[in-house]
């Protein structure tokens, strides 16, 4: 059985889309072993619990960022995590944690980096920086995390027209569309053994 962890800050949209794939058979040999927030509140956490899957919450504070990730880590490896999948974790991770998990770790950026990413882009200013720019297409990338924010080797591209109507809001909807789309078949990608940080496949389109 292959198993893979979420770290997860928000609401878990992506969780969802791939818990649903999980139901439905679509995805099998495969266990979401843990969902671990740094936010008590997260309503990804009581999305997975509702639905029967491990949760934790790890309380950040009077925690240096270090010793958080030595406790994420200590958790996903005792729940014997083989990926760990990021959804609106709004935590940058340390060297610390993307050493323990090197190649193992997938991040989903709401657009087509090299654009509009890095620590300053994140949530909804990135959809605002793209319509501020008057960009004609947006997306969403799944690429390896390494230690430099959204500098890992991209897996995956995917992209949407950006109309004259839309908003910040208009644009989330449709890029996370994407996101929920194709965050399943990344994971049953890695569990196969498809992906690996030495040779990341690039698709877009």
């Amino acid at each position: 059985m292959f198993k893979f962890g979420v770290l997860a800050s928000t609401r878990g949209t992506d969780l969802q889309a791939i818990i649903d794939e999980m139901k439905n058979g679509n995805m099998p040999g495969i266990e979401l072993a843990v969902v671990v927030s740094n936010k008590a509140d997260a309503f990804a956490i009581e999305r997975a619990k509702a639905q029967g899957f491990k949760a934790v919450f790890i309380d950040p504070k009077s925690l240096t960022r270090e010793q958080y990730d030595e406790k994420l880590v200590e958790v996903l490896k005792e729940n014997g995590v083989e990926l760990v999948c990021l959804i609106g974790y709004m935590k940058i991770l340390t060297p610390i944690f993307v050493r323990a998990f090197a190649g193992k770790i997938v991040n989903v950026h709401p657009a087509l980096i090299p654009k509009f990413s890095g620590k300053n882009f994140f949530g909804a200013s990135v959809h605002e920086a793209v319509l501020a720019a008057h960009e004609t297409e947006t997306g969403c990338t799944f690429h390896f995390v390494t230690e430099e924010v959204d500098g890992g080797p991209i897996i995956l591209q995917k992209k949407v027209a950006v109309d004259s109507s839309d908003t910040s809001d208009s644009l989330k909807e449709k890029v996370q569309t994407l996101e929920k789309k194709y965050y399943p078949e990344i994971v049953r990608q890695f569990a196969a053994g498809k992906f690996s940080l030495e040779n990341a496949i690039i698709q877009a389109e």
